[in-house]
């Protein structure tokens, strides 16, 4: 029986505005991204969140960004290495203490957004995120896209690394994501989600964005919950998984 984590961007509001159903999310994923307050989240947020996820017994993880709450850390940016490296270790800290207080701790970490994709390709990026996770330490594994400079660099510097699927994200014949600017990077048809999470999980395949065959052998799948219906479509999610033959489990 193959295996897979569930995993969601959690913690994505600021203030009285909120974007993710938290509580929806975490009665069906089995690791949540929080947002550390870079890109979204506060400091009120973290600590619910954090609360929710360990009474529910989800795996907490430390999304970090790039510094961004007017972009939502989706654009483009060049930070110093040793100022990255800084800030991915202090957002990472600041969602242990909440993750403490709920009887918790922070399990593994995830960048996300212009971070998320400048990682694939780019070395000193990846090796400052790295930086930042052991300077947070203890070593916590990475969550990031299969063949990244991230990856490579985390598991060269003994913290696990943990490949990942997004079964509503389009993918180029490289097996990288289509950018969010172009038309149709993100998959719409629910059913289509629902089929493309079971390919991944059970074969390792996605189909890309030309109508070729892509291998993403990945432990993880992210579902968005920045979509609409990103509930449901989590629940048909890990119910088709499951009625794949899929055991739906964290992987830190």
């Amino acid at each position: 029986m193959s295996a897979i984590d569930l995993n969601a961007d959690l913690g994505e509001g600021f203030g009285r505005w909120r974007l993710t159903d938290d509580e929806g999310l975490l009665s069906v994923v089995t690791s949540a991204n929080v947002a550390c307050g870079f890109h979204a989240g506060d400091a009120a947020t973290m600590r619910r969140v954090c609360a929710l996820a360990a009474e529910r017994g989800v795996t907490i993880g430390a999304q970090v960004s790039y510094r961004d709450l007017a972009g939502f850390g989706r654009r483009a940016m060049d930070v110093p290495s040793a100022e990255l490296a800084a800030e991915v270790a202090y957002q990472i800290g600041a969602l242990e203490v909440f993750a403490r207080a709920a009887g918790a701790r922070v399990a593994y970490v995830k960048p996300h957004g212009a971070l998320y994709n400048r990682v694939v390709r780019d070395e000193e990026q990846a090796a400052a995120v790295v930086e930042g996770v052991l300077l947070a330490g203890p070593a916590l594994p990475v969550l990031g896209l299969p063949g990244s400079r991230l990856l490579d660099l985390a598991g060269k510097a003994g913290l696990g690394a943990v490949p990942e699927a997004f079964a509503d994200r389009a993918y180029t014949d490289a097996g990288t994501l289509v950018p969010r600017g172009q038309e149709g990077a993100v998959v719409e048809d629910p059913a289509a989600v629902v089929e493309r999470s079971v390919g991944l999980a059970c074969h390792g395949r996605v189909t890309a964005r030309s109508g070729a065959p892509v291998e993403v052998r990945a432990r993880s799948l992210c579902v968005h919950g920045d979509t609409p219906g990103a509930v449901d479509l989590a629940r048909r999610v890990r119910r088709r998984l499951e009625e794949s033959g899929v055991r739906v489990e964290a992987f830190a």
